[in-house]
């Protein structure tokens, strides 16, 4: 390694694309005779096509934060995709440092995503010249196997009664044992409709210049999906900058976040979201500091911040975000091999173009595409609804969002589309598939006011595809959803359905799937 210039190191520290945590115990003390490395690696940009977006976001937020070490007396090794020592593998990369700096021992923060943790494990066990020390990330607010501390060994595991734990273990939103306003969701509350006449804030973009990486990667020929515009790169990519965006949200847009955090609208890609998943899921910021910061704002203005708002928020982060990480590293390696409706399909082929007539799909597929971005009703209730009823693949369906957002890494990615949107693990994540006609859509957008098809049409050539494919699904898997308590009202409305009605509905759903273009 030419960069090293022949210094010796005792200790050989890794931190990973998505351990920027400047607050890490690690960082509390002078180590001189510690080397922290970094690398941009092939291996990362090639597991599978991501976002333009995405690739830069880490390269640029990784590269600040060696830079932040080494203005801080820190010694650190970083490379470069392009950089010649680079040998484009993580082991592979760590195996050159230690031989370069005659290395005794090596720190490893314990990884998020389960393929580095098996590589890192395994290097650890063949790789015995060096003492390897795990610490960990020091991120989450509960361990990996918190539910099997928790609630044992099971199949199933329910999202609130995790929450409620959590809020009781933390104290957030609590008053003594109880739930600050004496519920602990409000959730019906969160389902409003935007008006498109609403004036609503605008977001809060950052401007960075990343051509050279964007220049280095198109040398590289790294393959990715998205846009970019190269001179205003709109993320955060330092905890300054994370920190920056978090003040926004909770000044300007938490007072109404819970209102409308599943609304959609044409032309609108923010909202009132905070947009803070990737500086979480880098590690810039961490969930503690999110939470406290959010409840010190409602606190401080309860009356512009109402309940409903902060309880929204909050659930999200330390109620659902730790939630699939605990149901991920429960169930690895085998949960991202579950395909519950045995589903064999392609992709629709304008995931990765947007161009389709079905304006509620253009919209979420083309802001996705634009800003490595879409809220969680999107993802859930536009393109993974669709990808469901149109008997998708899972492994397809996994592969396009862990690729497509700027957020998404496996841990987080795999049980969000594998279960909640797929429902392909049977059940292990959600309690029912999430699916739905065009009326979901329409009720919580203004997708369908400029749609060419016609959302109250219910067969016919203008009819809306979800309304067709919607009762296509509910009478394909019949079968397996009667054992769905939740199903039952839906089963039964399709049941007494007349005979002629429902064989022009099938026909009419499965003429449009086999004539919808896969990828």
């Amino acid at each position: 390694m030419s960069q090293l210039k022949q210094r010796s190191f005792r200790r050989i520290a890794l931190l990973l694309g998505d351990q920027l945590n400047a607050q890490h115990s690690w960082f509390q003390e002078q180590h001189p005779d510690t080397l922290f490395v970094m690398f941009e690696m092939r291996q990362e940009t090639d597991y599978c096509q991501h976002h333009i977006q995405k690739v830069v976001g880490f390269f640029v937020a990784m590269r600040h934060f060696a830079n932040a070490l080494a203005n801080a007396g820190r010694s650190v090794l970083y490379l470069t995709l392009d950089e010649a020592d680079n040998q484009q593998s993580l082991t592979a990369n760590l195996d050159a440092v230690i031989d370069a700096c005659a290395a005794t021992e090596v720190w490893l923060q314990q990884p998020d995503e389960y393929r580095l943790d098996r590589q890192l494990l395994e290097w650890v066990e063949q790789h015995k010249k060096v003492h390897c020390s795990w610490f960990d990330s020091e991120h989450f607010l509960t361990e990996r196997d918190v539910l099997k501390q928790w609630f044992g060994t099971s199949r199933n595991y329910l999202m609130e009664s995790f929450y409620r734990r959590v809020r009781k273990q933390t104290g957030y939103l609590m008053e003594n044992d109880k739930p600050a306003g004496g519920k602990w969701n409000y959730d019906k509350d969160n389902r409003k409709k935007l008006s498109s006449r609403q004036s609503l804030p605008q977001p809060l973009l950052f401007g960075h210049d990343v051509t050279a990486i964007v220049k280095m990667l198109t040398q590289a020929q790294v393959k990715t999906i998205g846009n970019i515009t190269a001179e205003q790169f709109i993320w955060p990519v330092t905890r300054r900058e994370s920190k920056q965006l978090l003040d926004f949200f909770v000044t300007e847009l938490l007072p109404s976040f819970g209102d409308y955090q599943d609304a959609m609208l044409v032309d609108q890609w923010s909202l009132y979201h905070s947009r803070i998943s990737f500086a979480l899921n880098t590690k810039m910021i961490s969930p503690r500091y999110v939470v406290e910061t959010a409840i010190a704002a409602w606190q401080r203005d309860p009356e512009r911040i109402s309940l409903n708002q902060i309880e929204g928020f909050i659930r999200q982060i330390i109620g659902w975000r730790e939630f699939v990480r605990a149901i991920y590293w429960q169930f690895m390696p085998d949960y991202e091999r579950l395909n519950h409706f045995e589903y064999q399909q392609a992709l629709p082929k304008f995931y990765w173009d947007a161009d389709t007539k079905l304006n509620c799909l253009h919209h979420s597929i083309q802001q996705s595409l634009d800003f490595a971005y879409a809220h969680h009703i999107q993802r859930l209730m536009i393109t993974g609804n669709f990808a469901l009823l149109t008997a998708s693949d899972p492994n397809a369906v996994d592969a396009w969002y862990l690729g497509i957002y700027i957020d998404a890494l496996q841990w987080v990615e795999l049980p969000n589309t594998r279960g909640m949107s797929q429902f392909a693990d049977g059940g292990i994540l959600a309690t029912k598939p999430y699916v739905s006609s065009g009326s979901y859509i329409q009720k919580m957008s203004n997708y369908c006011d400029t749609c060419h098809y016609d959302v109250k049409a219910k067969t016919g050539e203008n009819a809306c595809p979800f309304n067709l494919l919607y009762w296509h699904f509910i009478d394909r898997h019949h079968d397996k959803l009667v054992k769905n308590g939740r199903m039952g009202l839906i089963l039964k409305q399709w049941e007494k359905r007349d005979a002629n009605e429902k064989r022009q509905i099938i026909q009419e759903a499965q003429a449009f799937l086999d004539n919808l273009p896969r990828s």
